[in-house]
């Protein structure tokens, strides 16, 4: 179901979904920015999207696609490799940034979750649930090795310089390449290995 449909539907369960996703999607990429602009780009900064104000922040399609099919993107902040201090590992911190942010919004909301559920209202714990689920699966999705994802940054740090240079020939056709193998299902298990990985990490720093 879209989110458009639960709107008109159930308006207080699109509440608790879509603020969550909102700023887990967000936050990720203020992640980004900030990274950046403590490796020395001040790109983002510039561009003002530094700022929690989602406005700065949506994708026209990317918002529309969320609405009708429930899976959508925000407007990537924009950074300048070229800016970066030090090595290309600058890139792979930046890149990091956004999925570390998502794992520690799923840690803290676990935690809560674990801390006093039962002081919590039914509302807020609810959407305490929703924010793990949805950093969870940010988290995992955004660990595919696929550009435009960050997984492929990431990848790219560690590749050898040549090899590094033929995988970013794919960037231009990366996204309907991503598209064909979710439409496929055939990133599904990969997806799941990230998940299952990241759930078991959470498990275990709350000594579950």
């Amino acid at each position: 179901m879209g989110l458009l449909n639960l709107l008109f539907e159930h308006p207080a369960a699109f509440l608790v979904i879509a603020l969550p996703l909102l700023y887990s999607v967000i936050l990720h990429e203020l992640a980004h920015g900030w990274a950046a602009l403590l490796m020395g780009d001040p790109t983002a900064r510039r561009a003002g999207r530094l700022t929690l104000n989602p406005l700065k922040h949506l994708d026209p399609m990317g918002t529309l696609m969320l609405l009708l099919f429930g899976f959508g993107w925000a407007r990537p902040v924009p950074v300048n490799p070229a800016n970066f201090r030090g090595n290309r590992m600058a890139m792979v911190f930046v890149s990091s940034a956004g999925i570390a942010v998502n794992l520690l919004l799923a840690f803290l909301s676990f935690l809560l979750l674990e801390a006093q559920p039962a002081a919590l209202g039914k509302t807020t714990v609810m959407t305490i649930a929703v924010m793990a689920r949805i950093n969870v699966i940010l988290a995992a999705f955004n660990l595919i090795p696929i550009p435009p994802l960050d997984g492929s940054k990431i990848l790219m740090g560690f590749l050898p310089h040549r090899m590094g240079i033929l995988f970013s020939r794919i960037e231009p056709y990366g996204f309907f390449i991503l598209i064909g193998l979710l439409y496929f299902g055939i990133l599904d298990p990969l997806i799941l290995v990230f998940r299952s990985g990241i759930l078991w990490v959470i498990q275990a720093l709350l000594f579950r």
